[in-house]
């Protein structure tokens, strides 16, 4: 079952359940799918690569979000960013721990060869491909960071 139709499904129940918030963020998926659709020159299905870029930028977007509003003391609209965030995280993989992003990263950086900061964008290169889904943006590049300017950590 591909995302556009576990999104379609997952809209029907919510509307069935009375959920505002979750058919919120599930029509926000089906939106961006749509729009990946018709910009691609009238490709039925989306690749499943791009149905999780998609996720990920709104699971990004949502977080920043939150944090904004969080910032500027709207606990009531950060609430609502953080409850489509967890609607959104539904459909993503599961999320890597900060032990096993780094032990992963160790191994990917002995693989390229890094030997220092100056070898970042070699090693985020390969480690975007590899762990995207899988960890956030900011995790890996701070990660990395931190492993290529102390390595012995």
């Amino acid at each position: 079952m591909s995302l556009k139709e576990k999104v379609e499904t997952g809209i029907k129940q919510a509307m069935l359940a009375k959920d505002k918030t979750r058919l919120q963020a599930l029509r926000a998926i089906k939106s961006q799918i749509l729009l990946a659709e018709t910009e691609k020159g009238g490709v039925d299905a989306l690749a499943p690569d791009t149905e999780l870029k998609l996720l990920t930028k709104a699971a990004k977007q949502r977080r920043e979000s939150a944090e904004v509003y969080r910032t500027q003391s709207r606990p009531d609209l950060e609430e609502v960013e953080l409850a489509e965030l967890a609607v959104i995280e539904e459909f993503l993989p599961q999320q890597m721990d900060e032990g096993d992003l780094r032990e992963r990263l160790v191994e990917i950086i002995q693989r390229v060869g890094a030997l220092g900061p100056s070898d970042m964008g070699k090693v985020m290169g390969v480690a975007s491909r590899e762990l995207a889904g899988q960890a956030d943006g900011r995790a890996i590049s701070n990660a990395v960071s931190a492993l290529l300017n102390n390595p012995n950590a």
